[in-house]
């Protein structure tokens, strides 16, 4: 699920989509508007999922997406290599998610998950 907002409502730390991947926002700088021109905003962000960088420049009167990005919790069924069979709390559905290095996972154990725009991914 995504929501429309004006570029200049984006906040550091806030979250935007670029290239159809949910970003956290790193940085916003503004330029001033010219003699023929808006105001221009230079918005860097770093993918949720896949961690690659990722830079934007729109008028800071322009419209632009932003994921409804939501933590929820699961518990750990099984975990066999680095993948986790987990359990949603709330709606008791299971998945299958690719365990993070340096996350130690044991069966029983709840734990916090990110999901935005039909993507999930474990919290470190």
């Amino acid at each position: 699920m995504k929501q429309q907002a004006e570029v200049r409502q984006l906040r550091e730390g806030g979250y935007v989509i670029i290239d159809d991947e949910p970003c956290e926002i790193l940085s916003i700088s503004v330029s001033k508007p010219g003699k023929h021109g808006a105001a221009k905003a230079r918005i860097d962000a770093v993918g949720i999922f896949d961690g690659q960088k990722r830079s934007i420049v729109q008028p800071v009167t322009a419209k632009i997406y932003i994921p409804i990005v939501e933590r929820k919790r699961a518990q750990v069924i099984s975990v066999v290599g680095n993948v986790a069979q987990l359990m949603d709390l709330t709606t008791y559905e299971t998945f299958e998610l690719t365990v993070p290095e340096g996350v130690e996972l044991e069966p029983g154990k709840e734990i916090f998950y990110i999901e935005s725009l039909g993507k999930r991914k474990i919290e470190k």
